[in-house]
């Protein structure tokens, strides 16, 4: 059979040959001509180069990162956020009209933590003999918030409640927060916070329309939720006998809000602690009358950091853990970026440190840029030839022959798939692998297809100048899909 199709495929100007492997397989060879127009096509398009029509005229939001507004961001979070900022970077390549947002959890018991922990770290400075208890954030940037409001105001805050305390604290660690994302190239279009969906009253909305509904009943002073109807093994609180609801019932009303703002998709992005309560989340969602199917829900494995072949040890509270900005310090903003894709979200990862500023080929953030560093390398010492600077727009890529040229054309028409693959699957390490294997297509090209050689001909000459002024545009395209620079000298 599958020698018969192929005897019977219609001619085509870019198939070259269909061949037929054992059991079945149809292995299509496609033309000279077809791989050289790729040059054209990279060169024409753009920053368009790779936009695929999947998400036109479509909604799309995207939630991650949305750490407590506690302390600093450490590197135990980033992973997230990461994935979250390439996977919309991709959306939009998709044709989605995509939102970037963080959720704030700005209400509930860990921020009145937060604001005791600052109070009692202004009182010391104060002179009075007070300690943090076991629960109290003990991170040296409460001291420095502690001193802030000192230097500003003196014993005049010795009186003021808790809240004033953490209503300060929580605005200057979202400032430090926003200013740590934007250091490595993410920013959210919205920030929303879990304290509005109090001020609005949709908590309250939301938990009234469910016991309309009959999903709701009280036992021993609490409110339960009836989960085993939407197939839970447990019935789950959303409000506690005290009448503090539990993070199920602000997390239904926000979901509930994010299905009246008529997204077409909503990517939830969280690390393995909510394996088991993302769902209850949407069993809110459905019971409030919404279909679920909208919502696609991301869970990743953990990150641990390695350095001098150990690993780093971390834990918020106590505040012993390295900070995004002390990371995005000692290695940069590039390696970080990568790493953090660098795998399926199903498998955890080992940041190596060590490894992140290593200037080899073994490092894949170096392997990769250094492919865009040497098409710019290219076009410096032709220019300091004394050849003139556009010269490679006479370049016909008719002439690329070579079988490195070709094979990196191959690749390079990947990229819309790739996009596909990775808006579809909401998988953003699949740019990460495109980019390495791109990579792997082009240094062998470098190596062997050179430019300024004497024994080069002209036409030739002017046509791998093409080739690779097309490389250098893609490379920095891709690097910018994963939220990387594209250095020209390293």
């Amino acid at each position: 059979i599958a020698q018969a199709i192929a005897d019977n495929m219609p001619k085509t100007d870019y198939v070259a040959e269909v061949v037929v492997a054992p059991p079945g397989f149809l292995n299509f060879r496609l033309t000279e001509a077809y791989l050289q127009s790729v040059v054209e096509r990279v060169l024409e398009e753009g920053e368009d180069y790779g936009r695929v029509s999947l998400g036109a005229g479509k909604k799309a939001q995207i939630e991650c990162v949305s750490a407590n507004p506690t302390g600093p961001i450490h590197i135990g979070r980033i992973r997230g956020g990461v994935m979250g900022d390439t996977l919309a970077r991709a959306m939009k390549k998709a044709g989605y009209d995509t939102t970037l947002e963080y959720y704030y959890n700005d209400a509930g018991r860990q921020i009145t933590l937060l604001g005791e922990s600052t109070r009692i770290r202004y009182l010391q400075l104060l002179g009075q003999d007070v300690q943090l208890g076991p629960d109290h954030y003990q991170g040296a940037y409460i001291t420095d918030i502690a001193q802030e409001l000192w230097d500003e105001h003196g014993e005049s805050l010795i009186d003021e409640p808790v809240k004033y305390f953490a209503d300060y604290a929580k605005d200057r660690i979202s400032a430090w927060q926003k200013a740590s994302l934007k250091s490595i190239n993410i920013e959210f279009d919205v920030y929303y916070r879990e304290q509005s969906l109090y001020e609005t009253g949709k908590v309250w909305q939301a938990l009234e329309i469910l016991r309309e509904k009959g999903y709701v009943y009280e036992k021993d002073g609490a409110q339960w939720f009836k989960t085993t109807e939407f197939g839970d093994d447990k019935d789950r609180v959303l409000v506690k006998s005290s009448g503090e609801p539990t993070y199920r019932m602000p997390d239904i009303a926000y979901h509930w809000d994010k299905a009246q703002r008529g997204f077409d998709l909503v990517v939830d992005i969280f690390g393995p602690d909510h394996h088991a309560t993302a769902p209850q989340v949407l069993m809110g969602v459905q019971a409030l009358g919404y279909d679920t199917s909208f919502v696609r829900t991301v869970l990743h494995q953990i990150v641990s950091f390695i350095r001098g072949g150990q690993e780093v040890k971390m834990s918020t509270r106590a505040g012993t853990f390295i900070t995004l900005d002390e990371l995005e310090a000692e290695v940069g903003a590039d390696p970080i970026r990568y790493f953090m894709i660098s795998r399926s979200g199903h498998s955890p990862i080992e940041f190596d440190m060590d490894l992140a500023i290593e200037k080899s080929d073994k490092n894949p953030v170096y392997y990769i840029q250094n492919a865009h560093v040497r098409c710019a390398g290219i076009f410096r010492k032709w220019a300091a030839a004394g050849y003139e600077p556009d010269a490679w727009q006479a370049g016909d890529p008719a002439l690329l022959t070579h079988e490195h040229e070709l094979n990196f054309l191959r690749k390079a028409l990947e990229l819309p798939q790739v996009v596909e693959l990775v808006v579809d699957n909401c998988e953003p390490h699949h740019l990460a692998f495109y980019a390495y294997d791109l990579a792997a297509a082009f240094h062998p090209a470098y190596e062997s297809c050179r430019v300024l050689h004497s024994e080069v001909p002209e036409p030739l000459r002017l046509a791998r100048l093409r080739f690779y002024r097309a490389a250098q545009e893609l490379f920095a395209l891709v690097l910018n899909l994963m939220g990387m620079s594209a250095p020209d000298v390293m």
